[in-house]
């Protein structure tokens, strides 16, 4: 793991719950000091866009670190529907690693994260498309639900409402619900039951964060008026941190790995524009803050804590944080007082944070693993330590969930360790640790999230937590901390995990699509999972009557938490063509549990658990195939391997230093992964073997490429340009160009029920101009547009065939879309020439 940067981690404010299972925070005097002067900022920024990875770093960063303002990024999505550079994980997995790598991106650029409901359900060319699939007026209420908790001054949109069409449907919905929201905010009537939790607010303005970018060119932009436009010279240098406010903007953005977006820094100077969009202009167009008040005095008794903050401010001690710690506390306890509950809240955290900061305050509770089941006893070890002369004590220690707690006073003396243990007893009804957007099944454009109060949170929410009651200059101030697991590892040295409630047993089917081209059954593997020692029972598959299954059930025992143990079971499909869907059901005593327990774990960002239906996919299909052997080459990262598999072919995944002519000689078809050609470099030396594999009577089958970069402009062995044609309504109706194709037709039979069905889109960019060699197969539009020919082209060479297709099969072969499978096996089995 990682550690946080020591600066810009100025922590949860807004929901109060961002969680990291990373080391904790030491920040130097440079640090704590920078802490300080954000306490005394009461002003606070909105930027709203569609998508991870569409916020502007450089902006937020400048905001957050140089004006010092509470700065949030409010996304609308997770990004569920792009692609995956890092792993396979697509779709609701995908969106929670995408979740997580812009909290790690908020934790080095300053600002704070947030979403909405909002499903990204892929590609979209216009607003009318998105909010027709989205629930309009639920993903409203979300935005001005995150409004009125945050209570932004200004708001500021990425994207532009007024040119629908011109990009992204979901990047203009995000600019069109933002400023509907800015009309509705204060409106007592709109949303009214959020009024329980929240109060109406109205930001003063909502900037438009325009760029080169949305006027076509850089040359464009530099010779356009620029009058009405606010300038923000953005391109500050930190001597403290020696960065400029580029390099941090270029840190956080490289936190979007499973989107291969590492940005290099820059330095020297730089400008941001902003177009005031509605609400009060200012004068002063350097200040967006102009006219608000951002010191103490905006909320009722706030002087006397400014003062009070400000004499910290110029005061402090760069050799001896601790010495601000009487005036600190002072401030503390006025803070309590205040009416104003929304800054109460928010400059509470911040100023607890800084005074554990100053004294060196160590506070941690770790637990003896790092999963438990509910109802279990939680052994602790607590570590309390106060590294500063300032006189402190523990009055107390106390669960979160239940009344357990220790009551023995402790003195904290100076660097002085307290180390105490404590256990209790989990609740019976905890709820299990998985992002809680994912918990109830939601529709193809909204997640479904029960609790008006977790709207807008972005983290996974996790329950276990227990205060530390510290007393300092007679003052009882609450620190909570998250109950944590922690181990050290030979080669990482000290790492951290999160505390995890799983189930107390899980199960995964190992192949989440089975076929059946006959009327033969096939063996079906189902591992259980013990997630506490010695428990035992049954696993059993549910599935539709008119398909069979023995045994009906298998015992299994599981004596060591951890343990696992795979059961086999033989599924008899019908004789007519049929899609259903098998459920894994472990039964202990008479609780049920039916979860499969996904754990997604990289280097850069925190562990999570995901929770899903242990279920499969069983498909009796009409389909033929000829068994060929196919070498594939992966790109990015997908599934369609294990799928090939699951027709019957003979896969084997070849490193591009395995392309060789004699291994090649072991294969009938050579297939390319998804972005193959933007990602794998050894694939620019390899082209001449694989045009010889085909021109001496074989088969090459290439998956979409974006626009990024080539690793060589010959993917092909005749002219092809791939463009950004794509079509993303997966309901398009589907014209054979070319109906008499083998293709089409050998050794099955193509006709336009093989496109019901489809997941997402139909596919993404397409090739739109080619060699007279090329022959396209299908083509298919979305509404509005010319037919888009480019799905699949495919090109004699030699004896073999040359096919590339932007149909996206990567997504449709792991959703066990039956036309898929039909259509990739005659790609496969295309006939000599």
């Amino acid at each position: 793991m990682q550690k946080r940067s020591s600066i810009f981690v100025l922590i949860t404010l807004f929901f109060l719950n961002i969680v990291s299972a990373q080391q904790p925070a030491k920040p130097d005097a440079v640090a704590i000091y920078n802490q300080i002067q954000k306490l005394n900022f009461l002003g606070s920024v909105l930027y709203i866009a569609a998508h991870p990875d569409d916020e502007n770093t450089r902006l937020i960063s400048y905001l957050s670190n140089e004006k010092k303002a509470r700065t949030g990024y409010l996304s609308l999505t997770r990004g569920d529907g792009g692609q995956n550079l890092i792993g396979t994980e697509l779709r609701e997995l995908l969106g929670v690693i995408r979740t997580q790598e812009l909290i790690e991106a908020r934790k080095i650029d300053g600002g704070e994260q947030f979403f909405t409901r909002a499903n990204d359900f892929g590609y979209s060319k216009n607003p009318e498309e998105t909010l027709q699939i989205w629930n309009k007026e639920e993903v409203l209420s979300d935005v001005i639900y995150v409004i009125r908790k945050f209570k932004p001054d200004v708001i500021i949109n990425r994207f532009d409402a007024r040119s629908p069409g011109t990009t992204h449907g979901h990047h203009t919905s995000s600019a069109l619900l933002s400023l509907e929201a800015f009309d509705q905010t204060n409106n007592p009537n709109k949303f009214a039951e959020q009024l329980k939790l929240v109060n109406i607010w109205q930001p003063k303005r909502v900037y438009f964060n325009t760029s080169w970018w949305f006027y076509g060119s850089k040359e464009k932009f530099e010779k356009a008026d620029k009058s009405n436009l606010i300038q923000l010279q953005t391109g500050v240098y930190y001597q403290s941190l020696g960065k400029s406010n580029q390099e941090i903007a270029a840190l956080s953005r490289s936190k979007h790995q499973s989107q291969g977006f590492g940005s290099t820094g820059t330095r020297g100077e730089e400008k941001e524009y902003l177009e005031l969009i509605k609400g009060e202009p200012s004068a002063n167009n350097a200040n967006i803050f102009e006219g608000i008040d951002t010191s103490w005095n905006r909320v009722k008794g706030g002087k006397i804590i400014g003062d009070l903050l400000a004499a910290v401010e110029n005061n402090f001690n760069f050799k001896n944080p601790s010495a601000s710690i009487p005036e600190l506390v002072k401030a503390y306890a006025l803070i309590q007082q205040l009416d104003d509950a929304h800054w109460r809240t928010i400059k509470s955290e911040e100023i607890k944070k800084i005074i554990a900061n100053c004294a060196g305050l160590y506070l941690e509770a770790v637990a003896t693993d790092q999963d438990f089941t509910q109802n279990a006893t939680l052994k602790l070890k607590l570590e309390a330590i106060n590294r500063s002369a300032i006189p402190m004590s523990l009055q107390n220690v106390e669960s979160n969930l239940t009344s357990d707690k220790i009551s023995k006073e402790l003195d904290l003396a100076t660097n002085t360790i307290q180390n105490l243990d404590f256990e209790f007893k989990l609740p019976e009804n905890i709820k299990f640790t998985q992002p809680y957007w994912l918990a109830e099944k939601g529709t193809i454009g909204m997640y479904r999230v029960d609790e008006q109060a977790n709207i807008g949170k972005p983290d996974i929410i996790r329950d276990v937590k227990l205060i530390f009651n510290v007393v300092i200059q007679g003052v009882t101030i609450p620190f909570e901390r998250e109950v944590i697991y922690k181990l050290n590892d030979d080669v990482k040295g000290e790492v951290y995990k999160p505390l995890d409630i799983v189930p107390e047993v899980t199960t995964s089917i190992q192949t989440k699509v089975v076929l059946f081209n006959d009327n033969s059954t096939k063996i079906v593997d189902v591992k259980v999972r013990a997630g506490k020692d010695n428990i035992q029972g049954a696993v059993q598959l549910e599935i539709p009557e008119n398909w069979k299954v023995l045994p009906q059930s298998i015992p299994f025992n599981l004596s060591k938490k951890g343990e696992e143990q795979t059961v086999s079971f033989q599924i008899f499909p019908p004789k007519n063509a049929s899609e259903v869907v098998a459920k894994c059901i472990a039964t202990v005593d008479v609780k049920r549990f039916d979860k499969e327990q996904f754990s997604i774990n990289y280097e850069h960002i925190c562990k999570q658990q995901v929770l899903k239906t242990s279920e499969a996919r069983c498909i009796k299909l009409d389909i033929k195939t000829n068994k060929e052997k196919v070498a594939y080459i992966m790109g990015a990262g997908d599934e369609v391997p294990k799928c090939l598999t699951q027709m019957g072919y003979a896969v084997t995944v070849l490193k591009p230093e395995e392309i060789t002519v004699e291994k090649l000689k072991n294969f009938n078809v050579v297939m390319t992964g998804i972005r193959a050609y933007n990602t794998i470099q050894g694939l620019a030396f390899k082209q001449n073997i694989l045009f010889d594999f085909v021109k001496e009577g074989h088969n090459m089958i290439v998956q979409y490429n974006t626009l990024d970069d080539f690793v060589t402009t010959t993917i092909a062995p005749y002219s092809l340009k791939v463009s950004r044609d794509r079509v993303t309504d997966e309901n398009a109706i589907v014209t054979f160009l070319e109906p008499k194709h083998p293709m089409l037709n050998t050794p099955n039979t193509i006709t336009s029920e093989d496109f019901n069905g489809w997941k997402q889109e139909q596919g993404l960019y397409y090739p739109n101009e080619w060699d007279p060699a090329f022959t396209p197969i299908i083509a298919a539009n979305d509404k509005g547009e010319t037919p888009k020919k480019g799905a699949i082209i495919v090109a004699k060479y030699g004896k073999g065939n040359y096919i590339y297709t932007g149909l996206s099969f990567f997504r449709e072969l792991p959703e066990g879309v039956s036309g898929a499978y039909r259509l990739m096996a005659n790609m496969i089995s295309l006939p000599k020439n």
